[in-house]
């Protein structure tokens, strides 16, 4: 059983045996190939999507809600704005707003179970696998969802799970967006406006303003 009450402790945890994941200098591992980078556009061929564990999620993570309320991703919104001309900072913040909120502030990942802080309120489930789905938008690009399940009827946790974050083959996540519900896959699947999003927990606003804005 996952036990992450004490967030904060257990991430000193982390970082004191040295297993806090390296964020120095945009470290995300084994930098990115083109075809990576083209996927993580929407640009990719179906075949070459692969099933992933839920390992590659694992860790601490924090919801984005806070910063854009906050007023601290304005920096974000602002150079959007400006590559999409057809949109002011307000419309492209609005935008987000609707698309970050969520209740659950912390999530944590270890063990293939994930723990879902809402506040002071805690639930965890072990989640299985439940495949994949490619969907493609209106835009012409593609994404991939990765599906996992909670079979425990006990658990307060969400039956259903989706990761989407811009990688279609096995590798460590370094954010996502997270879909979460009780009533289907296929529900959520349809979900388009609401896509809360997470980065690492031992980044502080403006670590992830400069994700935002580099990658």
């Amino acid at each position: 059983m996952v036990k992450f009450q004490k967030v904060a402790v257990f991430l000193g945890m982390l970082i004191a045996s040295g297993h806090a994941f390296a964020h120095g200098n945009h470290s995300h591992g084994a930098p990115m190939t083109a075809g990576e980078e083209q996927a993580a556009m929407g640009i990719f061929k179906d075949k070459n999507v692969k099933d992933r564990v839920l390992k590659d999620w694992d860790g601490l993570w924090q919801s984005v809600y806070p910063y854009l309320l906050s007023g601290e991703l304005d920096p974000v919104f602002q150079k959007k704005a400006e590559q999409d001309k057809g949109k002011t900072p307000a419309e492209v913040k609005a935008y987000y707003r609707k698309g970050y909120a969520t209740h659950v502030d912390t999530i944590g990942i270890e063990d293939g179970v994930i723990e879902f802080h809402r506040g002071k309120q805690v639930a965890s489930c072990k989640y299985d696998y439940a495949g994949h789905k490619i969907l493609t938008y209106p835009s012409g690009k593609k994404g991939v969802r990765y599906l996992f399940e909670c079979h425990d009827a006990t658990s307060k946790a969400p039956k259903y799970v989706q990761f989407s974050d811009h990688i279609i083959a096995p590798r460590r996540s370094s954010h996502f967006h997270m879909f979460i519900g009780n009533v289907s896959q296929q529900a959520l699947l349809e979900e388009m406006d609401n896509w809360p999003t997470y980065y690492r927990l031992n980044l502080d606003a403006a670590q992830i303003v400069d994700e935002m804005l580099h990658h």
